[in-house]
């Protein structure tokens, strides 16, 4: 009996050792393949700056009225001024969509009574969503909210 339990503890501890022996190199590997990211993301971050550095220099506004000025026949570009600009008041935004609620509705004799203090809600902002009918939170006798 002693022999098997002998046998079955050398064992346990060659598996343990050749797992652990296995993590570790899986661990360094990955160590790896981070310091590779990090590299990576230096020389993105290196590159971004560069790009950075670049479209300022590209669009700055003396170049860009000089490029105007230099092709103000085939792209017919005016220097901007002040009139060129407008309010938003002046602006001619469409009108808010008005809620469209079924017909079923509208027909039925009596519906305030239904309804009660049932609130309707719908979005206006691209839901699509029919209208729900919403129940307002009820308070009770002593003033704390019921769920």
């Amino acid at each position: 009996m002693r022999g098997l339990l002998y046998a079955l503890s050398i064992a346990a501890v060659v598996g343990l050792a050749f797992w652990a022996y296995r993590e570790g190199y899986d661990t360094r590997d990955t160590e790896r393949q981070v310091a590779q990211l990090k590299r990576e993301i230096g020389a993105r971050h290196q590159e971004l700056s560069m790009l950075r550095a670049e479209w300022a220099y590209l669009n700055r506004p003396d170049r860009l009225t000089a490029l105007t000025e230099m092709n103000f026949e085939r792209l017919g570009l005016m220097p901007l001024q002040a009139d060129h600009f407008a309010l938003a008041e002046q602006i001619p935004f469409p009108p808010p969509a008005t809620p469209a609620f079924p017909t079923v509705w509208a027909a039925d004799e009596g519906l305030d009574e239904k309804l009660g203090e049932v609130i309707i809600m719908n979005h206006r902002f691209g839901a699509d969503a029919a209208p729900a009918l919403i129940a307002p939170p009820t308070l009770a006798d002593d003033g704390e909210q019921l769920p």
